[in-house]
């Protein structure tokens, strides 16, 4: 019974801290970035602010960039890459903000309709171009 309290302590707790680090925009509020040609891109810190979540979802991250999507291929509409997405944002707004941005990337990875800028890579593929705010 008492290690069923913790749990939920737990779980309340954790709930309450990632409530924090949410800052998102809430959806369509980017409209305005259908008109915008896409920026050069900036530079980012080398590693994840978070030292241990950071470092550890970074080499998770770099697992599947350099084993995983060299076997299955590459399956992102966006440029850059969702995985990338997700490591820039985790660099340049620490894990838990990072990691947020990208499952919200990933839940818009589908092939419908992009109104954004769109670019083409070097094998002729129309990507959609959705870099780390």
């Amino acid at each position: 019974m008492p290690i069923r309290i913790i749990l939920n302590l737990f779980t309340l707790y954790s709930l309450f801290l990632f409530s924090f680090c949410l800052e998102a925009e809430p959806w369509g509020k980017d409209a305005d970035l259908a008109r915008t040609k896409p920026a050069p891109l900036q530079e980012q810190p080398y590693y994840c602010t978070t030292p241990l979540m950071g470092s550890l979802a970074e080499s998770l991250i770099g697992f599947h960039q350099t084993i995983i999507t060299p076997i299955d291929g590459p399956r992102s509409n966006y440029l850059p890459s969702s995985s990338q997405y997700t490591l820039d944002a985790m660099r340049k707004y620490g894990f838990f903000v990072g990691f947020s941005m990208g499952c919200d990337r990933l839940m818009r990875e589908n092939d419908d309709p992009w109104i954004y800028p769109k670019v083409t890579d070097r094998q002729g593929y129309l990507l959609k171009y959705n870099p780390v705010p």
